[in-house]
């Protein structure tokens, strides 16, 4: 079986960085999308379960690369999204039949420009696909994917992407998938942050959280974050690492930083959740789930003490 994307013949695909997030989108292509996958992670975990589903294992991005026509990348950041594009061990080294590069993570703009260009000189098409919401997501092929592409690379593109995400949206040409993207995750942090301080203050105030996020959720106030983040984890204190860090949460908001002053918006909310979350890990929270910033507010704002 083939299909073909922005002109491009694919018979076989393949899935660099199988991580938190990677796993489950791999575990998804590799029960739907009727293609051979191949696959590669610096951990034997995954690799062993995704094998167990039909992935076949390798071992670096080269090898996936002589393998595979299109490839979905899912990595931490951009050091790593280069070095699995064009190092020593790349997807594009000698011997790569990689013709479209589909690239999941969350990296700067500018980087994701930089990126397509330079594979666009070797005859590959870059795509950018970041993906919202949480693992459960991913394991249920739910994710949100904004995409950066031309519109006949999204429409040929978009039966792949179903397997595993439900709500596709074809922001504008490549580099607009990580604009917004980037966007979605400013605005979720700092909604994040609010709930945080408002339940630390009505804690402070004598007044049940549980009876203040209730009220809010009945109100104008109600909202996703508050449902997930607020009542899933605020409420009960639970922050559980490999979720979503807080380093990878100052990333993000780094990213709508420097986007900002590329813009020359001047991003005030995002300025002081990016503070937050620099006294959050300097306090030796950064490898837990962003909610998290909550124990620093209450540790050190004015009214909850």
């Amino acid at each position: 079986m083939s299909v073909v994307v922005g002109g491009q013949s694919v018979g076989a695909l393949g899935f660099v960085g199988l991580g938190v997030m990677g796993e489950p989108m791999c575990a998804n292509l590799v029960t739907k999308s009727g293609l051979t996958v191949y696959g590669t992670d610096p951990r034997n975990e995954p690799l062993r379960a995704l094998a167990a589903l039909g992935m076949t294992p390798l071992g670096n991005a080269a090898e996936v690369g002589a393998r595979a026509d299109l490839v979905f990348i899912c990595v931490a950041d951009g050091e790593q999204l280069q070095k699995v594009c064009f190092g020593e061990h790349g997807l594009l080294a000698e011997g790569s039949r990689v013709k479209v590069i589909v690239d999941c993570s969350t990296t700067s703009v500018a980087l994701t420009r930089e990126c397509a260009a330079q594979v666009a000189a070797q005859g590959v098409t870059w795509v950018d696909a970041a993906v919202a919401r949480m693992r459960e997501a991913a394991r249920a092929g739910t994710l949100s994917i904004m995409v950066g592409a031309a519109p006949d690379v999204f429409e040929s593109l978009a039966p792949l992407l179903r397997c595993v995400g439900s709500d596709l949206v074809r922001c504008g040409p490549t580099g607009s998938g990580q604009v917004v993207k980037i966007l979605n995750n400013k605005v979720l942090f700092e909604a994040v942050h609010s709930l945080a301080e408002a339940l630390a203050i009505a804690r402070a105030a004598d007044v049940d959280g549980a009876v203040l996020f209730d009220a809010l959720a009945k109100g104008s106030a109600d909202s996703k974050a508050l449902r997930f983040q607020g009542i899933g984890h605020l409420l009960p204190g639970d922050f559980p690492s490999r979720t979503f860090p807080t380093l990878y949460a100052r990333k993000d908001i780094g990213l709508a930083l420097s986007l900002a002053a590329e813009t020359g918006v001047d991003a005030r909310c995002a300025r002081a959740t990016a503070g937050l979350f620099d006294e959050t890990i300097a306090a030796g929270h950064g490898a837990d789930y962003y909610p998290v910033i909550l124990k620093f507010i209450e540790a050190v704002h004015p009214i909850a003490q």
